[in-house]
């Protein structure tokens, strides 16, 4: 209980006292497991609750936060921010639910030092989401390594948390992340969503080494669907329904998880080229994990 009410009175001095943005990569732990629908409700969620919030979107295409919602489609500047001919309030498309937008597409990322996204994460913002893409090798860009946290999002389901373990495993080895937050999302049940993160927490403690934490999770809702068709986020088009509620907590949540250093200041990256052969070890079945 002590080292509970230590972590929030810490979340809450640093929540008043703003130094910097507190900076969360988010990343499925499987292919279509809604990490990017996450990445877009959170969003909505904190700014509701008055949270300067940017998104920076690392993925192209229909899945990316951009094409989602209509009215940030081909968000921001990110080169022109980068290089200085933006401010990052410039650079910024702003979405109706007031967080904004940030594309920052592969080719505008590739072969700038760490030190060149600073000015993405300096500013004004209370919180940066990062909608996080992994390379080929599984492992985190450059400018998600500016993280304090990463939340994988996964689902109560076998085949789901098997993969889910797979990518904990990848970005531990590459990157030695030492924790991880893990959201279950679409879930029937909380309790399934219990017994499925203390599982994998279980299986990710024996065999890595690696510390799992409980972000919750966020009800099965037809309406989410709906709500991208309609190109909006579940919070704002049907804020009544179970699944943004549960996004609603989990922002509410957040702002007071303890702040750790963010990993690029840890020195927490190697090129996935060297990644240990231990990585590609095989991992604990569905059943165990």
């Amino acid at each position: 209980m002590d080292k509970f009410l230590g972590d929030q009175a810490e979340g809450l001095r640093r929540l008043l006292a703003h130094h910097g943005s507190r900076v969360i990569a988010v990343i499925g732990g499987s292919r279509r497991v809604g990490g990017t629908t996450t990445v877009v409700n959170l969003a909505a969620a904190l700014a509701e609750l008055g949270r300067d919030v940017i998104v920076v979107d690392e993925h192209t295409g229909p899945g990316s936060v951009s094409s989602m919602l209509g009215a940030t489609r081909g968000a921001g500047n990110f080169a022109a921010l980068i290089y200085g001919q933006l401010t990052l309030n410039e650079a910024l498309s702003r979405h109706p639910l007031g967080f904004g937008v940030l594309t920052a597409s592969p080719a505008n990322r590739a072969g700038l030092p760490m030190e060149a996204f600073d000015c993405v994460f300096d500013g004004q913002a209370d919180v940066v989401l990062i909608d996080a893409e992994l390379d080929r090798h599984g492992a985190l860009s450059p400018l998600a390594l500016h993280a304090h946290d990463v939340v994988v999002v996964t689902r109560a389901a076998a085949q789901e948390i098997t993969d889910t373990y797979a990518a904990l495993k990848r970005l531990h080895y590459t990157h030695a992340i030492p924790r991880f937050w893990v959201l279950a999302n679409q879930v029937h049940s909380a309790t399934d969503a219990k017994v499925a993160f203390e599982n994998l927490a279980g299986v990710a403690s024996r065999y890595l080494a690696v510390a799992l934490h409980d972000a919750g999770s966020v009800s099965a809702d037809p309406r989410m669907a709906r709500a991208t068709e309609l190109a909006r986020c579940v919070v704002d088009a049907f804020p009544s329904t179970p699944a943004a509620r549960d996004f609603r907590q989990l922002a509410a949540e957040l702002q007071y998880w303890p702040m750790r250093p963010a990993m690029s200041s840890r020195g927490q990256w190697m090129p996935a080229a060297t990644v240990p052969a231990a990585s590609q070890a095989t991992q604990p079945s569905a059943e165990h994990a």
